[in-house]
């Protein structure tokens, strides 16, 4: 009775959620491409590609971070088991758009389908895996049920349970503690995610905290950071400058980070600023903001070949796939997402790269890492925007503090490396 109420339910709210998909399509463009994959209806070459007889392990991300996990995964089970190959699927363009980097030549990249009967069922015939796996902990029930009822293994790894979802999981713990305990185990990012797991339903003895793993998957981008510090240099930024990056930003940091640029510029009048926005597609508004600020703006996607700014331009970096390029030459950096109760955005990067490191209150989604990086020293967080402001400034105006910080943050994330490879050792260990 309960699947026939999820499904109508499911059913409901979809056809609800339509428009709001066609508004996605008209603003994002590539979103609309490959639709009928959501139903489990996939092109002619693709269908042969999945029949050819190659087994291939289904690996699900939802977008972009997501899709780094999926990928440093896939990495490791190959090196594990070379030969071994891929279907991966993504829920949104943007993960789309960065899935190809990732694949084999004879891996598959599809959308997931839609968590409804039909669409499940077409998808796992097509796909026929050795093994489903999750990053993170986008539990779709249907796809769950369908792949064990078919003695398919299936795995969650990366899980996490954010502060908002957990009192959901744990109402409805009737519901989710069934799916998660057709799930073969679970790898959890710490101790309080394995307890959510168990509160939500989930046998503990499926559980085993293996740390994140996206310690593991940020890398630096040598190739790309010496591209960007030449089209920087063409534009007229000073190498010997200290640049401000907002990395990741939602809609009203750039505002923030202006206001910091404006304050910090009477004391380093050398100083330049970046701006790296979530969703590309908010660059206007971003550029808006610019320009209100009173501060000339560069935007990169228009100008391949720049011509040299005035000193205080503020650079709009609405490219995609560049970010840590940027933070490989950023010697101060604001992480995005964590100033306006958002959940803030991924802060291994800019510590990776050594980068000092500011984020705002609310980092919901990287609790465990958080809890490692501040034990360690290796970023600051601010209380609130004044706190956050102060500590950037400070920063800005201590470069041999900035520097400190900056060397505590790339030696803490090394020494959290290793979550990838021992769960990809009991993932193989576990398939056939």
């Amino acid at each position: 009775m309960k699947w026939f109420v999820y499904n109508l339910l499911f059913a409901v709210a979809y056809v609800l959620m339509i428009p709001k998909f066609l508004l996605r399509m008209a603003k994002r463009g590539g979103y609309a491409n490959r639709f009928a994959d959501r139903f489990g209806r996939y092109p002619k070459a693709i269908r042969e590609r999945l029949a050819d007889g190659t087994p291939r392990l289904w690996i699900h991300a939802v977008s972009v971070g997501e899709v780094a996990v999926a990928g440093q995964l896939m990495d490791e089970l190959r090196r594990q088991r070379p030969g071994l190959a891929f279907v991966l699927s993504v829920t949104s363009s943007t993960g789309w758009a960065q899935a190809g980097k990732h694949l084999g030549p004879d891996d598959v990249l599809i959308y997931n389908p839609l968590d409804y009967p039909g669409c499940v069922r077409r998808a796992l015939r097509a796909v026929n895996p050795l093994a489903y796996v999750i990053t993170e902990t986008e539990l779709w029930p249907n796809i769950i049920r369908h792949a064990t009822d078919r003695a398919i293994p299936a795995f969650l790894v990366n899980a996490r349970i954010s502060d908002r979802s957990a009192p959901g999981y744990r109402r409805l713990r009737w519901w989710f503690g069934p799916v998660l305990n057709r799930l073969d185990h679970v790898y959890a990012q710490s101790d309080l995610d394995a307890r959510r797991l168990a509160d939500a339903g989930c046998d503990p003895a499926r559980i085993t905290v293996t740390g994140t793993m996206k310690f593991d998957v940020a890398r630096r981008a040598p190739a790309k950071e010496a591209e960007l510090s030449a089209y920087l240099q063409a534009a007229g930024f000073d190498p010997a400058a200290p640049l401000l990056l907002g990395g990741s930003t939602w809609p009203g940091e750039d505002a923030f980070l202006l206001a910091a640029y404006r304050k910090a510029l009477a004391k380093r009048p050398d100083l330049r600023l970046a701006i790296v926005p979530r969703h590309f597609e908010k660059a206007g508004d971003v550029e808006v903001a610019i320009r209100t600020a009173g501060f000339p703006c560069l935007r990169k996607s228009r100008a391949e070949n720049p011509e040299r700014q005035p000193k205080d331009a503020v650079l709009l970096a609405d490219t995609t796939g560049e970010l840590m390029g940027f933070y490989g030459l950023a010697n101060v950096a604001f992480v995005g997402k964590s100033l306006f109760e958002k959940g803030g955005q991924n802060m291994i990067e800019p510590c990776l790269c050594g980068c000092a490191t500011v984020v705002g209150p609310h980092t919901e989604n990287f609790r465990p890492v958080m809890s490692d990086l501040l034990a360690q020293g290796a970023l600051l967080q601010g209380r609130d925007l004044p706190d956050t402001e102060a500590r950037l400034l400070g920063l800005l105006a201590d470069p041999a503090a900035a520097e400190a910080l900056g060397q505590r943050a790339a030696a803490a994330v090394e020494r959290r490396r290793g979550a990838t490879p021992a769960i990809a050792a009991a993932i193989l260990k576990a398939l056939p």
